[in-house]
């Protein structure tokens, strides 16, 4: 299963420990590490990598879901996980990307206080017991959480309302008088740019997430081709799920969207029904 994972230090030099120890984990075959880093929370709120392997499947954190987990815990200065909702206008966007819930994200931050270290990861996981026995002996206080990939459920929502309104608009333009026309369809115009952006932002994390399901394929798959029959058999069901996975995550996308423009269009339907 995938997990992000991240563990908790008071100090750096147990941080590290942390961190070979996980690399250990992953040679042996108990984890499969995506991405990991080590990063240390400053005394003004905000974080620093300290560490960041580019040897992974996910090489750079930049757009991934540890490089927007690690962003939000060095989020605005000073400002908990419930001020930050407010303050930040990408606070959501970063939190569906991260694959965490904000419950996660406030248990990490409630334990990630200044001048403590942390590793984090994106990691597939069948079993708790070998990462808590290893980071507990070292003092860390290991957090986790499936990956829950809300992103493209809320950019299909979102899609879907906006082509609901523009509908809406449409129809409420036909009956307009001429002194209103211009109006409805200059908001018209700017929902369809926004919506634009919407669907191309959407295609975009699209394949980056199906680039970034293929790094991670091709890494176990190169595992695979030296393990002996039992890790092999171990690789090969963690291919299986990531695939299952992605082909779950497009799937719902592609279902949400359908689902609620069928539900915005019945109530364009009976709008119109009403209107006769």
């Amino acid at each position: 299963m995938e997990k992000m994972l991240v563990v908790i230090f008071n100090n750096g030099t147990k941080a590290y420990e942390g961190s070979h120890a996980l690399l250990e984990l992953d040679e042996e075959g108990s984890i499969a590490i995506h991405a990991e880093a080590v990063i240390q929370k400053n005394n003004d709120g905000t974080v620093n990598i300290k560490k960041a392997d580019d040897s992974f499947p996910l090489g750079t954190l930049s757009g991934t879901a540890i490089g927007s987990l690690i962003g939000l815990l060095g989020g605005p200065v000073g400002l908990g996980v419930g001020a930050a909702v407010g303050a930040t206008a990408g606070f959501f966007g970063d939190l569906y990307v991260a694959d965490v819930d904000a419950d996660f994200l406030s248990e990490v931050a409630a334990s990630l206080t200044p001048g403590k270290f942390a590793v984090v990861a994106d990691v597939s996981e069948e079993w708790i017991t070998p990462v808590d026995t290893r980071m507990e002996a070292l003092g860390g206080v290991v957090l986790r959480t499936p990956k829950q990939y809300f992103e493209d459920q809320r950019r299909a929502k979102e899609i879907a309302a906006m082509k609901a309104e523009i509908n809406a608009m449409k129809a409420e333009i036909a009956e307009a008088r001429a002194e209103h026309k211009a109006r409805i369809q200059a908001r018209i115009d700017n929902l369809n740019r926004k919506l634009q952006e919407k669907v191309d932002q959407a295609k975009k994390r699209a394949e980056h997430l199906k680039n970034e399901t293929e790094a991670k394929v091709q890494a176990l798959q190169k595992k695979a081709a030296t393990a002996r029959a039992e890790r092999k058999a171990a690789i090969n069901k963690q291919i299986t799920e990531i695939r299952t996975q992605y082909e779950e995550t497009v799937a719902e996308f592609r279902t949400d969207v359908a689902a609620d423009l069928r539900k915005a269009a019945n109530a364009l339907e009976q709008k119109a029904k009403k209107a006769s």
